[in-house]
Parts: structure tokens; sequence; C-alpha cells
């Protein structure tokens, strides 16, 4: 049986980080399991955790009134979940619901903003790894709105 910290050693969204930060960020970290259909991450609530997905699919999630959730983006093994845990006002800002059973690591985000407070270089590593998957959510943002819009721009 693998630890938290040889599980995130393998994922993607902490590919080279030094091991000490591994480390703390796995005293932060928890296994958890979310059925089909459970949210991960709810619109407007704190964002007390984060996910890193190791099994099953999620979808991001806006709610449309009158059309009710739509699927803005897929997620799956090795992507990650709730950027929000480091940027306040620390709300989620949208919702992220499991489409078949998820597998995730959890982290306390409170717990590991506090680590990153007393260590500005873990800080500093969470940031730049938060910020790709910002950048990299953005622009997948900017694709669909270019299928859906492209067409009539011209």
């Amino acid at each position: 049986m693998k630890t938290l910290e040889q599980i995130l050693a393998e994922h993607r969204f902490f590919r080279d980080m030094p091991p000490e930060y591994l480390r703390l960020a796995a005293g932060c970290a928890a296994n958890k399991r979310f059925e089909a259909g459970q949210l991960l991450c709810r619109e407007g609530s704190d964002a007390d955790y984060f996910y890193v997905i190791s099994r099953g699919s999620a979808a991001i999630e806006i709610f449309a009134p009158g059309r009710g959730p739509i699927t803005i983006q897929s997620l799956g093994e090795g992507d990650m979940a709730g950027y929000s845990w480091l940027i306040p006002p620390y709300k989620y800002r949208l919702d992220v619901r499991a489409v078949e059973p998820v597998l995730a690591v959890a982290f306390d985000g409170k717990c590991l903003r506090e680590k990153c407070e007393a260590n500005p270089a873990l800080g500093y590593d969470f940031l730049k790894r938060v910020t790709q998957v910002v950048i990299a959510r953005l622009g997948a943002t900017r694709l669909q709105l270019l299928d859906i819009y492209g067409k009539n721009l011209f």
C-alpha cells in the first residue's frame, strides 16, 4: 500500500515537487471518495478543501437560470479541483460534481495555507502550480467560447 507522499509524488499536479514539500502537503491530506452526483465543491461555499483526482471523473459546472447546471469542463485522473482554497476570499467559484465515483486526495485548505504562510517557498510553489491550473482552465473556456460564438463573430 502506498503512502500519501508516494501517491502525491506520482500525481501530475505535484510533479517534481521537492520531497520536503510533499511531506508538508501530505500532513494536510486524506483520501476521500465521492459517489456519482455528489459535489466536491459548491459555488459560494467556503473553499475548505481542494482535491487531486486519483480515479473517476467529475464535471465543473455553472448554474444557468432556466437551464440548470451546465458542464464547462470535465476532470479526470491527474486533475485538480478547488483552487479557491489559495485565493481570497476562499470561496468556491464553481460547482464540481462527481460524474462517476471519484477517488481523490483531499487537502485541508486552511492547514495548507498556514504551512504556506510559515514557509513562503512552499507557498510560492503552490501558487505557481495553482496558477497553471487556472490558466489552463481559462484557455479551455476561451476555446469553448470560440466554438460557441466564433461563427457569429465574422
